[in-house]
């Protein structure tokens, strides 16, 4: 069984090869909505879902959301999560990870190097979180959000500090 669609391989400039995984990309998103959706369904089943969602709620997990997939996909730290997928390469003196593989190994790759994919992700965990344990998501949730605040005061800093 291939893991492309025909007619909808496109070109990899740096494997000179015709290849998206599609399938397990398909595969990747059932899984991701089968998940939330049987969450947020039992959960609306034993009554666990709020009428509407705080903005202050919202703000949380979104900068939180944010902050952890940063961490994922592109921290030093968090390497080890993304190694078994990425190919490894240096670029004008910076690392540079490019997914590797074929099939699920390319797929999980591509996810955890985008960190707007991860995002999705971490988010639908955070609101997981806050529907089934809100007390902990939430204090959970402050720690990368005030995390994810402090980074942008150190930009803020050093952008000033760089001026005087």
């Amino acid at each position: 069984m291939t893991d492309t669609i025909p007619g909808t391989e496109v070109t990899d400039e740096r494997a000179g090869a015709l290849y998206r995984p599609l399938g397990t990309y398909a595969a990747l998103t059932g899984t991701f909505i089968a998940g939330f959706g049987a969450v947020l369904a039992v959960a609306e089943a034993r009554k666990r879902l709020d009428r509407e969602v705080g903005v202050t709620d919202i703000a949380l997990i979104g900068i939180a959301s944010h902050k952890l997939s940063r961490l994922v996909a592109k921290d030093e730290v968090a390497a080890f999560v993304r190694a078994p997928f990425v190919e490894v390469r240096e670029e004008e003196g910076r690392i540079k990870e490019d997914p590797t593989g074929s099939g699920p190994r390319r797929a999980v790759g591509r996810l955890l190097t985008c960190p707007s994919c991860v995002g999705q992700w971490a988010a639908a965990g955070f609101v997981a979180g806050h529907v089934w344990a809100p007390r902990t998501t939430r204090a959970v949730a402050a720690v990368f959000a005030a995390d994810a605040v402090s980074d942008f005061l150190h930009v803020a800093y050093r952008g000033l500090k760089d001026r005087a």
